[in-house]
């Protein structure tokens, strides 16, 4: 009877020891940003999926002459082929790429501007310290 409470007992804190450590591990910036990154990245899928199927995809078959790209294919014994929802996907991801290419750029020209306030904000730091060692030296001698 007392080994069967002892192995109980030992899993009680062994899952409990696992329940922390996923606790610890959910609770971390990166998974929350991460999640949050692919809902997110999901809805703006849907968004540019629109934009091209509804508004660009439209547009461009009025200017090559009134084809709705999405029913272009072709037939080859039974299977169909379907170019035309292979060039609105290109497009997708050509759109996609641009926006993350453009908010990548801003992120980083955001960084920079901190880097370079950081830098200064040193570079004040030793100037500092440059002349207090420079007036402790004067005084000592």
């Amino acid at each position: 009877m007392e080994k069967n409470k002892t192995d109980k007992k030992e899993i009680l804190e062994s899952g409990s020891k696992i329940v922390k450590e996923f606790k610890d591990f959910i609770s971390k910036g990166n998974v929350v940003d991460l999640a949050v990154g692919v809902i997110v990245g999901s809805a703006f899928g849907k968004i540019v999926t629109s934009i091209v199927n509804d508004i660009l995809m439209p547009i461009i078959g009025v200017i090559i002459g009134g084809h709705d790209f999405s029913n272009l294919s072709i037939t080859i014994g039974n299977a169909v082929i379907r170019y035309g929802a292979f060039i609105q996907n290109v497009i997708d991801f050509f759109i996609v790429a641009l926006c993350i290419f453009i908010f990548v750029k801003f992120i980083n020209k955001f960084n920079k501007k901190k880097e370079v306030v950081e830098e200064v904000k040193k570079d004040e730091q030793v100037v500092l310290l440059e002349e207090i060692r420079d007036l402790l030296k004067k005084k000592n001698k």
